[in-house]
């Protein structure tokens, strides 16, 4: 097969791309504000400049320039504001007629093919535009999940404080908030409960990333394996 006679089947395939991707920033817009009409309407999250300052530098550092997307290293496939999309959007409140077709179609595709599908990618570049960050962030704060303890559904960072540590948001120190921080990406492998070893290698991973004494190794590296401490206490 030569490279010319695949001209024509790559140009379908990236014209059907792009196509999805304007149906669902189409959809997205004309969805949104039946989809936000609950939504809580604060536009501040109940985070000190410390507890931002970690938690972005872990799930986001480009959250306050970028438009919903980055590719910032250690940034992986998803931004916060594309969590947040994908809350809002696809495991919000299902919608009726056609916006609710387009909605089943999408949660079907992002649940068989979330690793590849740009869907919620799409979804988040409207949000981005339509939603000021730091409403996003309030959202974000609130909403997240935080993993299951003692057979219950945590959401939120306020409610993870008072589950995981046992006292509000406000009153955790630095170290306590990195604790709960550190779960994010992965809320039931990195338990702190069911899991505390694999919590504290996360944990002690992410202090070395604040502290600056390692960084992310390219964008896919959510894990910050440059992070961990044996590698960090081996000579160079």
């Amino acid at each position: 097969m030569t490279i010319r006679s695949l001209r024509k089947p790559v140009l379908a395939l990236l014209l059907a791309i792009a196509a999805y991707l304007g149906v669902a920033m189409a959809w997205a817009a004309a969805a949104f504000d039946p989809l936000t009409a609950g939504l809580p309407a604060g536009t501040r999250a109940p985070l000190s400049l410390a507890q931002l300052h970690i938690l972005l530098s872990v799930e986001d550092p480009g959250f306050f320039e970028h438009h919903g997307l980055s590719l910032a290293d250690g940034q992986g496939a998803a931004t916060i504001t594309s969590a947040l999309a994908r809350d809002v959007y696809l495991s919000g409140r299902s919608l009726d007629g056609i916006a609710g077709l387009f909605q089943r179609v999408y949660r079907g595709v992002f649940a068989c093919c979330k690793r590849i599908d740009l869907g919620r990618d799409a979804m988040a570049l409207v949000l981005d535009a339509k939603l000021s960050k730091e409403r996003q962030l309030a959202l974000y704060v609130e909403r997240v999940y935080m993993g299951t303890d003692r057979g219950e559904q945590v959401h939120g960072l306020a409610r993870a404080a008072e589950h995981y540590a046992g006292k509000p948001l406000a009153q955790l120190t630095d170290d306590e908030f990195t604790s709960l921080v550190a779960m994010i990406k992965a809320p039931n492998q990195f338990h702190p409960v069911r899991y505390p070893q694999a919590h504290a290698q996360r944990v002690a991973r992410i202090r070395a990333l604040l502290a600056g004494t390692c960084k992310p190794d390219g964008w896919f590296d959510t894990s910050f394996d440059a992070c961990d401490p044996s590698s960090l206490a081996q000579p160079h």
